[in-house]
C-alpha cells in the first residue's frame, strides 16, 4: 500500500534537511504515538498532509495529561464531536489547501506535515526543552493554539473553547512533570 502523505527515504530526507517527526527525535514515547495516531488519521481522510487539527484530535484520543487540562464536560465532547466529522463535514474543504500560517515563518519542513504542523512539532520540541524533558502532549498543544489561523483553533472556536485560555491553563498547569 502505498501512503497518501510523502514519505522520502531517510537517506533524502537528511540530506533535503527535514526533521522526521515519526523518529520521535525530542519527543515522548506517548507523543510520538500522537505523531503517529495524526499520521493514521490523514490517511483515512485522505488528506495530503498531517495539519494541526489531525494532531489535535490525535492527542484528545490519546492523551490523559490533555484530556485533564481541557476538562470534562460538553465543550470538550463537542470538539471531539466536530473533529469526527471532519472528515464529512467542514474539513473537506481543507483537503485542497495546505496549512499555513501568515505569522510563523515556516523555517522548519517536515516530511508529510503542514507547514504549521512542522512548526508546531518544533516548538513542541523547544517548549519542552526549557523544562528539561521530551516533547509531551501539552507541549504540542500548547504549541497548536498559539497560532490563530491554525485549524485547530477553528475547531476549538467552534466547540466554543478559548485558545488564549487554554494556552493560560496550560502555562499554568502543574499535572504532572516540572514545566
Amino acid at each position: 500500500m502505498q501512503h497518501r502523505i510523502p514519505r522520502p527515504p531517510a537517506g533524502q530526507a537528511q540530506e533535503q534537511g527535514i526533521h522526521r517527526a515519526e523518529h520521535g527525535a525530542g519527543l515522548s514515547v506517548e507523543l510520538a504515538a500522537v505523531v503517529s495516531g495524526a499520521r493514521r488519521r490523514a490517511v483515512r481522510d485522505a488528506d495530503r498532509q498531517i495539519d494541526t487539527a489531525h494532531l489535535l484530535h490525535s492527542l484528545l484520543e490519546s492523551d490523559p495529561e490533555v484530556c485533564a487540562v481541557l476538562g470534562e464536560g460538553p465543550r470538550t465532547a463537542r470538539l471531539l464531536g466536530y473533529l469526527v466529522q471532519r472528515s464529512i463535514g467542514y474539513g473537506l474543504r481543507w483537503q485542497s489547501a495546505v496549512e499555513g500560517s501568515g505569522s510563523a515563518p515556516v523555517m522548519v519542513r517536515t516530511a508529510g506535515f503542514s507547514p504549521l504542523a512542522a512548526v508546531c512539532l518544533e516548538y513542541a520540541r523547544e517548549r519542552a526543552a526549557r523544562h528539561g524533558g521530551p516533547a509531551r502532549g501539552v507541549d504540542l498543544l500548547a504549541a497548536i493554539i498559539v497560532d490563530p489561523q491554525a485549524r485547530a483553533v477553528e475547531v476549538l472556536e467552534r466547540a466554543a473553547i478559548d485558545s488564549r485560555d487554554l494556552f493560560a491553563r496550560l502555562e499554568a498547569w502543574s499535572g504532572g512533570p516540572a514545566h
